[in-house]
């Protein structure tokens, strides 16, 4: 991906209007600009499918735009393949699949399963890492596993540890954006009434939207 500016938007978990109030805000340009989302699209919120149905359809407008998977995608993946439903029901998987079926038996798009099919474990930029969770401090990048580029939090969160490339994540809730010196952390609470929150990089101009 090729583009003078990014804009990185941390976890959505179902806050449509959120989302589409943090885009008005952004300056972003479809043929121009890169998009990238840190995950956590579904759950806990109330309209997981609208946010998946939007960013879809953003992806029709631009090539720029690169999704992560986050640890919700992958319960969600693991439920509609029959394995853990319990985790998924549990971390608030209930209100996903009411978005999806609103109380009537139907399948859930295949466009949609495509999309969480295809969500990325990380990307690479020049100057950053983007991953959903962290990384596992004293591991080469390349060798992350899964589960912790999708689940790490505290031994990430708490170390100072120089991974060659600052690292900009999601995951981990704050109520404003974490920045040190090695990581920035952009999941601000939006579905636990905080804000949604985007960062614009080279320049680090952070964008926020509240409900």
């Amino acid at each position: 991906m090729h583009s003078k500016r990014t804009f990185i938007i941390g976890d959505i978990h179902g806050c449509l209007g959120m989302l589409r109030g943090l885009m008005d805000k952004i300056d972003w340009a479809p043929g121009n600009d890169g998009l990238i989302f840190l995950g956590d699209y579904i759950d806990r919120g109330k309209d997981s499918k609208g946010v998946v149905d939007y960013i879809i359809g953003l992806q029709g407008m631009s090539p720029n735009i690169q999704c992560l998977m986050g640890n919700h995608e992958e319960l969600f993946l693991n439920y509609i393949r029959g394995e853990d439903e319990g985790s998924f029901l549990y971390n608030g998987g209930l209100n996903t699949l009411n978005s999806y079926f609103e109380g009537r038996c139907k399948e859930i798009d295949p466009v949609h399963i495509s999309f969480f099919k295809s969500l990325l474990n990380k990307v690479e930029l020049d100057d950053y890492y983007v991953v959903h969770a962290g990384f596992k401090p004293g591991v080469d990048v390349k060798d992350q596993s899964i589960k912790d580029m999708l689940w790490i939090r505290e031994p990430f969160i708490f170390s100072n540890y120089d991974f060659g490339k600052r690292v900009i994540f999601g995951h981990t809730p704050f109520s404003s954006p974490l920045v040190m010196d090695n990581k920035i952390g952009l999941d601000t609470g939006a579905v636990f009434g905080n804000k949604l929150t985007c960062l614009e990089i080279p320049a680090m101009k952070f964008y926020s939207f509240e409900a």
